[in-house]
């Protein structure tokens, strides 16, 4: 077996597959499956269909968002930016559409404009990040730390502390991308779905997803093996900005503004999502179809309690938090046993 394989088998290491391993990969699915009873039994209107579609299509910003942190954390990697980009890049991509409307019109040129813009933005910043922690050599949790700062702070000098508004007649015309259906099903999930395919995919049937795993896995041993492993550390953050620009172009047409607060807090959702699923906070394994199942047991819990109404809603962030704690502990407990 060649170095590269070598490095990427052990990036694959946990799928030996045993029988505590298969109970381990189906937690989430069994996780999701006891929320779906719990909300079934606690609300008639839980499995409804317009209930459903709902969270589906809420939950389906987050998971785009956790699909590039699945990379990033997967290299072993970590991205606090992503709430406070994706309320940049929309302020801008509001700013540049606005501006665009009188020599582009509000048709779907200009919006099709909007969202070239917004991942061009989102994969600047996504390389920006990936090059200060890859070549400069510091921690991505200070880097992204301290741009989550930078890039909320714009924000609120952009919009002077209140909010920057899409222009009128372009609602319309930009409504489709989050209000749309094909077959009766919201585009937001239908992005999410084909996203999340094509993530898994590369994931786990490309050099490049090969590479992610082993470098998260060992990174000496990468090294060792030719791996191109600062190109593929920073090519994980650009993924990152892409999803993160991705969920914003789609989170736009919404509400037709933002503030200084859109965004807030969505790296923790999409970090526990990624967590939930089963990926290695420390690096090593990931998967895709995981993250899925995390993003959609944290839309169930937080339906769940406003439906029943037992738990304030303010109280979501929390219970997320405690869920990221829970499964690191859990991931330690199995490292180190």
């Amino acid at each position: 077996m060649s170095d590269v394989a070598k490095a990427s088998a052990a990036g694959a290491g946990a799928l030996v597959w045993s029988p505590r391993r298969l109970l381990e990969a189906a937690g989430p699915l069994l996780a999701l499956a006891l929320l779906l009873i719990v909300g079934a039994s606690m609300s008639g209107s839980f499995l409804g269909a317009e209930n459903l579609s709902n969270v589906l299509t809420r939950s389906a910003l987050i998971g785009i968002i956790a699909i590039g942190a699945t990379f990033v954390i997967t290299a072993g990697g970590l991205d606090l930016s992503v709430g406070s980009l994706s309320g940049l890049v929309a302020g801008l991509t509001i700013m540049f559409m606005n501006h665009g409307l009188p020599w582009l019109g509000g048709g779907w040129g200009l919006v099709a404009a909007g969202i070239a813009c917004a991942l061009f933005l989102g994969g600047c910043a996504g390389l920006l990040n990936g090059v200060m922690i890859v070549k400069g050599r510091v921690e991505a949790f200070i880097v992204t730390l301290g741009a989550m700062g930078i890039f909320r702070s714009i924000l609120t000098w952009l919009s002077d502390g209140g909010s920057i508004a899409l222009d009128f007649s372009l609602r319309t015309a930009s409504r489709p991308i989050y209000y749309g259906e094909i077959a009766g099903i919201s585009v937001p999930i239908i992005v999410f779905a084909l996203m999340a395919i094509v993530g898994e995919i590369v994931l786990r049937r490309t050099r490049f997803g090969r590479h992610v795993a082993a470098i998260g896995s060992s990174r000496p041993v990468a090294v060792y093996s030719a791996i191109p492993v600062d190109r593929v550390r920073i090519l994980t953050y650009v993924v990152q900005g892409l999803t993160v620009a991705a969920a914003t172009a789609i989170y736009i047409p919404r509400l037709g503004t933002t503030t200084p607060s859109t965004g807030l807090m969505w790296e923790l959702e999409a970090i526990a999502a990624v967590i939930i699923g089963g990926t290695r906070l420390s690096g090593g394994f990931g998967r895709i179809w995981g993250t899925v199942a995390g993003v959609l047991i944290l839309g169930f819990i937080s339906n769940i309690l406003n439906l029943s109404g037992l738990v304030s809603p303010y109280l979501n962030g929390a219970f997320q938090g405690a869920i990221i704690i829970i499964a690191v502990l859990l991931q330690r407990d199995r490292s180190q046993g």
